[in-house]
């Protein structure tokens, strides 16, 4: 199995622990960020991190004494220890697009790399959640583009390359209530601000553990086998909604085409620092690394909506994982 993507030898890692035999392992210093980093803030979570000029840049989602969430940006030497911007990101507007400026909100940001592009994409308070978009060469100036969609719409994540020369995009339509759509869907752009030729990818249902709602999580990862995605799943309980992590694999010229979807959660929240905080019960994937000479991955996840947390796994073993337990 080949994998796409560039080598990261520096990629954050820790090996499998003794006598643990899970597919995905966490950080034995978890969460790599802690809850309040910045002055003012209660939370800092649901946020990606990318290589960026040999160590590490990410756009990350916090929130302050008021609850609002915000976006600001960070930087790493080693992707475990972050300095952050005090300043929220401020988004300029070309084109006439300053319409869109006026955001409610900001938060779940995803970051991607196309052809030498960072573009950023998030849930923006727009008359509702919609998907935002905006893109960055320096992580320092961030040009917002238009809107991707209508109100309500969550978990906007870009494929890391053009296929057909077009730009595709998974969401999770949702309306006023609490994403009670649930299900993934695939967007087409030829330019990232005309998208159309919807498809439906994949619904919640099926295994109990994502029985409620399901949603993309890191950008996905090329492979000879297919896209690999990390996504979210959540099933209800007694005592509320609980978040965990899973993975599929999506045809490489057709990702409205689910290949394989394993049946089995790869991450449920266990550890204390998921069962306790402002949402307890949540492990919510949204950034990946991947280093391709050796397929190591770490999955940057927010911890109970209020820490981020990281944990590792290996393709090798994921890939054959799915395929072999797959719903599909």
């Amino acid at each position: 199995m080949k994998i796409h993507a560039s080598a990261l030898p520096n990629i954050p890692w820790q090996p499998r622990p003794a006598g643990n035999g899970d597919l995905v392992w966490r950080y034995d210093a978890n969460p790599v960020i802690g809850r309040r980093p910045l002055p003012r803030v209660t939370g800092i979570y649901n946020s990606a991190v990318v290589p960026w000029r040999g160590g590490f840049a990410g756009v990350f989602r916090t929130e302050g004494m008021d609850r609002l969430p915000r976006l600001h940006t960070g930087r790493s030497a080693d992707g475990l220890k972050f300095e952050f911007n005090p300043r929220p990101v401020a988004f300029r507007h070309e084109n006439g697009a300053g319409e869109i400026g006026r955001m409610e909100y900001a938060y779940d940001p995803r970051v991607t790399e196309i052809e030498g592009v960072h573009y950023i994409t998030w849930c923006n308070g727009y008359h509702g959640p919609t998907i935002g978009i905006a893109r960055t060469t320096d992580f320092e100036s961030f040009e917002q583009l238009e809107n991707a969609f209508l109100p309500y719409n969550r978990n906007g994540v870009l494929f890391p390359r053009k296929i057909g020369g077009k730009f595709f995009m998974l969401s999770r339509p949702s309306d006023t209530g609490h994403t009670p759509f649930g299900d993934i869907f695939l967007s087409e752009s030829p330019d990232l601000v005309h998208w159309g030729r919807h498809r439906h990818v994949i619904g919640k249902g099926g295994p109990w553990w994502q029985g409620v709602k399901i949603g993309a999580g890191p950008s996905p990862i090329e492979t000879d086998e297919g896209w690999l995605l990390f996504y979210h799943g959540v099933t209800g309980t007694c005592n509320g909604f609980i978040y965990a992590i899973g993975a599929m694999l999506l045809d490489l010229e057709n990702p409205s085409r689910v290949i394989a979807c394993a049946r089995e959660a790869l991450l449920c929240p266990e550890a204390p620092y998921e069962l306790a905080g402002f949402v307890p019960g949540v492990c919510f994937p949204v950034g990946c690394l991947c280093d391709a000479d050796t397929g190591r991955i770490a999955i940057y996840y927010g911890a109970a909506d209020t820490v981020t947390a990281l944990c590792f796994c290996n393709a090798h073993e994921i890939i054959p994982f799915i395929k072999a337990n797959s719903i599909k």
